[in-house]
């Protein structure tokens, strides 16, 4: 359903009511707390937060045609998802995340290596998820891309 659209207005209105409340929430917590240079855009069928070919001539290494992923937000099948890239390539900033989830929310965390999953719309941490979305900058985050991927 979500994989063929073309815009984030589309992705969202295609969602069920609950969705589209947890999406939009997201979505303004990552825009109101997003450092400059990201942009926003429709990413591997999801709301993309990537760093630009403007940014980032290289591109990501898998497809260099792309722009740098960072976050992507999505409703799979059975959750909410936030795709975070920082967290998997920054062993502090995981760290720093999962002590500071429990603060913030009574679910346990339910997280693989950059995904972080939300099965509950009502127990999504938007503070938590503003205050990691602040955490890193463009340029940290080129440098950390750079420093695990670019031999």
């Amino acid at each position: 359903m979500t994989q063929n659209v073309k815009s984030i207005t589309e992705y969202i209105s295609n969602l069920p009511e609950d969705r589209q409340i947890a999406i939009n929430s997201l979505r303004n917590v990552i825009l109101e707390n997003i450092p400059e240079g990201f942009s926003e855009e429709m990413s591997y069928g999801m709301i993309g937060y990537v760093i630009p070919h403007s940014l980032y001539p290289a591109g990501y290494h898998c497809s260099p045609e792309l722009p740098l992923p960072f976050v992507n937000i999505a409703s799979q099948k059975n959750f909410i998802a936030i795709y975070h890239m920082g967290i998997y390539g920054d062993e502090n900033l995981l760290k720093w995340f999962c002590e500071e989830y429990p603060k913030h929310c009574k679910s346990k965390l339910d997280m693989g290596k950059s995904c972080i999953r939300f099965k509950k719309m009502d127990q999504i941490p938007f503070e938590l998820i503003g205050e990691l979305i602040r955490k890193i900058t463009v340029q940290e985050y080129i440098t950390q891309y750079e420093k695990l991927y670019k031999k």
